[in-house]
């Protein structure tokens, strides 16, 4: 049991690896949704070749996918040269059509094969290891493993390669084209690797698991980090962490597989979401709590030298007047003289604020430079 155990971890976190490196560029390039549009129409494919060949097994489907798969890919190129509509529009008009197709052959010439929406949808990777690669009576192991395996090393020869032009043409396609990168070449390339990673995916973990796999990881680790190897690395990590902690999630709570592995991305999403050092949520709150009261200090130490040595210097500075002078509330006004005493930027004489060395010499500086 524990053998099969592995096996099934192990087809689910090359599949993630997978994913994760080619969505990342996904994610980037903002076209994250083509990865469920290829999930999708490779069914066309699927149903294709099967009533070509008439067998399930047939290698063949998964040809026949990768082919559909292109074809979407070419499709959306094709509708986007005519500057007639965006990309995400050409996804959502190429997508149904295709996976439609798909169905309506289904429903017209093949109602007589039974298709487990479950699998198709969620995948069953409990069944994983029993479908073996077999080579001169040799147990290879999963079949699947090998499949996703030989699909991750397609990713990393492809990222290894064109690393350069993918990071330009991601961020800056039209230094790239100056430069004498093809944009459009690159993305073509980019997403017949998507293509291949859908279909391996799609047949490894079904649809759901796939998308999830080439979107989550990568959009969590962009809230960690802005380097892009750092991104790649941590995307790839985040869901090998979901792929296993999900298995052991749903073999604890026997529920499935596919979809604890996709929520636990999501819960891993919600946390960098909260907790992200520098664009977390609760990062931004604290920023901007801090920077409401830095401002507030270089408001008060600009007023205090303003009307410092001037006849109505008694009256701007008295701490009870800044409410009044700065239209603050006045236990707001209160807290900011306070934290104005504890950084040493001012003093209270006799009721009044008066400028320490420290507080003119910052109330200058914003004068000089402005508040920010």
């Amino acid at each position: 049991m524990i053998g099969l155990q592995l096996e099934i971890q192990l087809v689910a976190v090359l599949a993630a690896a997978a994913c994760a490196l080619s969505g990342t560029f996904l994610v980037l390039r903002r076209v994250a949704m083509i990865s469920d549009a290829i999930s999708h129409t490779v069914l066309l494919g699927v149903v294709v070749m099967f009533l070509i060949t008439r067998d399930l097994h047939s290698p063949l489907l998964v040809v026949g996918a990768a082919l559909t798969g292109l074809a979407t890919v070419g499709l959306v190129s094709l509708i986007l040269r005519t500057g007639l509509v965006r990309e995400d529009a050409a996804i959502g008009l190429v997508f149904p059509l295709l996976f439609s197709i798909g169905v309506i052959l289904i429903s017209g010439f093949a109602e007589y094969v039974h298709i487990d929406v479950d699998m198709v949808l969620l995948g069953e990777l409990a069944f994983a290891p029993f479908d073996r690669l077999e080579v001169n009576g040799l147990d290879l192991g999963p079949r699947r493993a090998w499949l996703m395996g030989v699909i991750l090393v397609l990713n990393l020869v492809f990222l290894l390669a064109l690393y350069k032009e993918l990071k330009l043409t991601a961020f800056d396609p039209g230094l790239a084209a100056v430069l004498g990168f093809s944009p459009a070449l690159v993305h073509t390339l980019h997403l017949g690797v998507v293509s291949v990673t859908a279909v391996g995916a799609f047949d490894a973990v079904g649809v759901v698991l796939a998308v999830a796999l080439f979107i989550v990881p990568p959009a969590t680790a962009l809230l960690l980090s802005d380097r892009l190897p750092v991104v790649i690395a941590l995307a790839a990590a985040i869901g090998a962490a979901a792929a296993v902690g999900g298995y052991w999630v749903a073999h604890t709570f026997d529920t499935s597989i596919a979809g604890s592995m996709a929520s636990l991305g999501g819960v891993f999403f919600g946390l960098a979401f909260l907790g992200s050092p520098t664009q977390g949520l609760v990062a931004r709150a604290l920023r901007h709590r801090r920077q409401r009261w830095e401002f507030a200090l270089r408001l008060l130490v600009m007023h205090l030298l303003t009307h410092e040595g001037t006849a109505a210097e008694a009256h701007e500075a008295a701490a009870e007047q800044l409410p009044a002078h700065l239209r603050w509330e006045p236990r707001f006004a209160a807290t900011v003289a306070r934290l104005a005493e504890q950084a040493g930027l001012v003093e209270r004489r006799n009721g009044l604020l008066v400028l320490t060395p420290r507080g003119r010499e910052l109330a200058r500086e914003v004068m000089l430079y402005g508040t920010g």
